[in-house]
């Protein structure tokens, strides 16, 4: 079951769309519950692997919309000190005046401006993302995962999500060249999100 999919089960929302009822019933403000959730990143390393790393503190929040998904919303704060690759002296570069600053710039946000259906349980958002002060818009394709009801009573939905950026358009631009040609750290960056979040009471 998906909130953005059509099948056979349907009623008629007052726009005059077929709107599942199950789909319906997800519409609701949602809460991100970051301790079964995940925002990563990869980026290439000296040409030829990859670094995988992540942020540990964030926050969010969700509004789905099962009857019209244009209108679903999401919001996103991520504590950029608690960036973590595995391994502390490469954490510590990444939270430094070469990278993130973190001193000066605290918080990466994500607000986003338009959601769509794209059929199936498949949708995307695009929103601004803003980093070191500046905002850029970032589209983001997203699958819904389901809703189930945990045992402790709370409703949830799940997505897996991802994205890519180029750090450089964000004021990342450090890097270091290589003997062999290229540079150390990728500008493209890959994003991936897998969130749980949790209906408000």
């Amino acid at each position: 079951m998906s909130i953005f999919s059509r099948n056979d089960a349907r009623t008629t929302a007052p726009t005059g769309a077929a709107v599942n009822p199950e789909q319906a019933a997800l519409t609701g403000d949602y809460t991100i519950d970051p301790a079964h959730s995940t925002i990563g990143f990869v980026a290439r390393h000296a040409m030829v692997t990859n670094v995988k790393g992540g942020f540990q503190d964030f926050t969010g929040t969700l509004h789905l919309d099962g009857t019209d998904p244009s209108r679903s919303t999401a919001s996103l704060d991520v504590v950029m000190d608690s960036i973590s690759t595995g391994n502390a002296d490469r954490d510590g570069h990444l939270k430094s005046a070469d990278f993130f600053k973190t001193d000066e710039f605290p918080a990466m946000t994500f607000r986003s401006t338009q959601a769509e259906a794209l059929g199936g349980d498949e949708y995307r958002i695009t929103g601004d993302l803003t980093i070191l002060g500046t905002t850029h818009p970032l589209t983001v394709d997203l699958e819904f995962n389901g809703a189930a009801k945990d045992p402790f009573g709370n409703e949830r939905v799940g997505f897996e999500g991802k994205a890519e950026i180029l750090r450089s358009e964000w004021g990342l631009t450090w890097n270091a060249a290589l003997e062999t040609g290229g540079v150390l750290v990728s500008d493209k960056i890959k994003l991936n999100f897998d969130i749980s979040a949790i209906r408000n009471a």
